[in-house]
């Protein structure tokens, strides 16, 4: 099973059931989950928590939306930790959120 975690049946549930809106939406995501990924790795290396929390609350909200488990529940934990005051957690687990990221290219 994959660790993207996607809910297809709820994002189409989101655009009451128009998949030619729910691929405009997808093709949208992956162009500002790639920009806010970026964003996320920059402000980890320079150990910027306000960074993290924003790029991370970014990607969180978008892949809420549209019901992609994985990659929501991943930015909630680097948002947290960042709020938290630390951007260990966006460090050790960029890698992961690339691969997700990644799977978004295949839907």
């Amino acid at each position: 099973m994959s660790k993207l975690q996607w809910n297809r049946a709820f994002a189409l549930e989101q655009t009451a059931g128009d998949e030619e809106l729910l691929e405009e939406l997808l093709i949208l995501f992956k162009d500002s989950s790639a920009d806010d990924f970026t964003k996320l790795c920059q402000a980890a290396q320079d150990g910027d928590t306000e960074g993290v929390m924003a790029a991370a609350h970014s990607l969180k909200g978008a892949s809420a939306s549209l019901g992609i488990e994985g990659i929501r529940v991943l930015a909630l934990e680097m948002e947290t930790a960042a709020r938290e005051g630390s951007v260990d957690c966006a460090l050790t687990q960029k890698e992961e959120m690339a691969g997700l990221l990644a799977e978004i290219e295949n839907l």
